[in-house]
């Protein structure tokens, strides 16, 4: 993978500043591989539920919380550590992140007895460490590189990430077949001690700014409630019903301890989030963009699965291979993206990835009971290439709209808003085809009914319009974008 990422750089403006030169390459390398074993955690886990829920002696609907327990604890504290590692030091805070998570993995494969509740205790440690790199990884990545090669540098950042989501399935489903799920989380250990040891050496050595003290955990605190709260009712809306009072009870509570979140940080003198970011129209319709971007792509991750197996009824390990195709192409035009982008208008760059994305929307929407697997194939990797387009050059916008001394806090809203899209993206799937199904056939529908399979085939294509109409706001929003920097210019 080094080789291709190579052959995408202008050496001489990459490889700038003597001897930073060797330095950089390591950092990012450094910052890469543990950006590879967090995508690489979540697509194993994934792979390995059933298995965890029949050994663990628990339902598919407990196990889950591996997942979802994870997902939770990293959305409720990103922020609190992207403000630390602007206070503390970017690349303090990431490689004690490291350490934590590699520390976590372990305990996550030991069986003391505890079964899943000793296993979501592990989640939580990792989840804890996850975060801190999480958080701080864009902003490491915006500080050591300058800007006119940071598309690219970003560009090889996402690249990690989609070669985490290829090997997962892959690399998960060989261990399952020669060895037990617990070391699914051990393959962390040795791979997280060479990086720690690696990133100690390469990353930047930082002095902080300011103290723990000096963050300010009112607002954290309202703020992970806020993201408890809302992911809770999201999770258990579908399972308990979105009418019962509990789940509106939690979404109210979400919104009242984001007001108070909100009020909090408008009067601190040293707020979590200096909110004053989000007055610049660049750094907010960034952020939203990729949000609608990552929503929007949570469909095809949802629905095509059942469609490849229930409906077409291929083996998992063939639809996984077909579904490889989205990561495969993003992984191949991250680069390339990351490469235009550093000499060419990043606006433009990323509105062609978001144009490409509405083709393959429309392509979605024209599968049916005879399409040809090679057509599928195409839409997906037509999708996966073009947000390769669209999120390095994008990621890069972002951190270019603010000050040094908060680029920290800005990674870690980045982080944060994929990770709620991630969660948004699920239910607003799952939700429209079942909701769509449901209307179709004139009773409650919340599975795949093996009778009736164009019922899912239609409620599917309802389904993919309501991404489509994601997308087209995103495309709208990325014209506006685009037209604003041609009238500032």
């Amino acid at each position: 993978m080094f080789s291709y990422f190579y052959l995408f750089l202008d050496i001489g403006v990459f490889f700038e500043g003597g001897s930073m030169t060797g330095n950089r390459v390591k950092a990012l390398i450094a910052i890469g591989i543990f950006i590879f074993m967090s995508t690489l955690d979540g697509s194993i886990v994934n792979i390995a539920l059933p298995t965890m829920s029949r050994e663990l002696n628990v339902t598919l609907a407990q196990v889950t919380w591996v997942v979802t327990t994870y997902l939770i604890v990293i959305s409720g504290v990103i922020l609190i550590f992207g403000r630390l590692g602007d206070l503390l030091g970017k690349a303090n805070v990431f490689k004690l992140g490291a350490l934590i998570f590699t520390i976590g993995s372990f305990l996550a494969g030991l069986d003391f007895g505890g079964g899943l509740t000793w296993l979501l205790f592990a989640r939580v440690v990792q989840a804890v460490g996850g975060s801190m790199f999480m958080a701080t990884s864009f902003g490491l990545v915006a500080e050591i590189f300058p800007a006119e090669s940071r598309g690219r540098a970003l560009a090889i950042n996402s690249m990690f990430v989609s070669v985490g989501s290829i090997a997962g399935p892959a690399i998960g489903g060989l261990i399952l077949q020669i060895a037990s799920w617990h070391y699914i989380f051990w393959i962390n250990v040795p791979i997280g001690i060479v990086a720690y040891l690696y990133g100690s050496r390469a990353l930047p050595k930082e002095k902080g700014q300011g103290t723990v003290r000096d963050v300010d955990f009112v607002g954290s605190s309202e703020m992970f409630v806020c993201l408890v709260l809302l992911f809770l009712g999201i999770n258990f809306g579908q399972i308990i019903g979105w009418g019962n009072p509990l789940i509106w009870g939690a979404f109210i509570g979400a919104i009242v301890f984001f007001i108070l979140f909100v009020y909090t940080e408008n009067r601190k003198e040293n707020p979590l989030i200096d909110l004053g970011i989000f007055k610049t129209k660049l750094f907010t319709m960034s952020i939203i963009t990729a949000m609608l971007n990552f929503t929007a792509g949570m469909f095809v991750s949802i629905l095509l699965p059942f469609y490849l197996q229930d409906f077409r009824l291929l083996s998992p390990g063939v639809a996984g291979i077909i579904m490889m195709a989205y990561p495969a192409l993003m992984l191949v035009s991250s680069p390339i993206s990351g490469v235009l982008a550093d000499r060419f208008n990043k606006e433009w760059i990323t509105f062609i990835g978001i144009s490409g994305i509405i083709f393959a929307q429309i392509g979605y929407l024209l599968i049916n009971e005879h399409s040809s697997m090679l057509f599928v194939v195409m839409a997906l990797a037509l999708h996966g290439a073009s947000v390769g387009f669209f999120q390095s050059p994008n990621n890069a916008l972002i951190m270019s709209t603010v000050e040094k001394r908060y680029l920290g806090i800005a990674g870690s809203v980045n982080s944060l808003g994929r990770n709620i899209a991630f969660v948004l993206g699920t239910s607003l799937g799952t939700i429209s085809l079942f909701l769509a199904m449901s209307v179709l056939s004139g009773h409650t529908v919340n599975t795949y009914v093996k009778s009736q399979p164009l019922l899912f085939l239609n409620g599917m294509h309802i389904a993919f319009f309501v991404s489509l109409t994601l997308t087209i706001i995103t495309w709208i929003l990325g014209l506006v974008r685009l037209v604003g920097k041609r009238k500032n210019a």
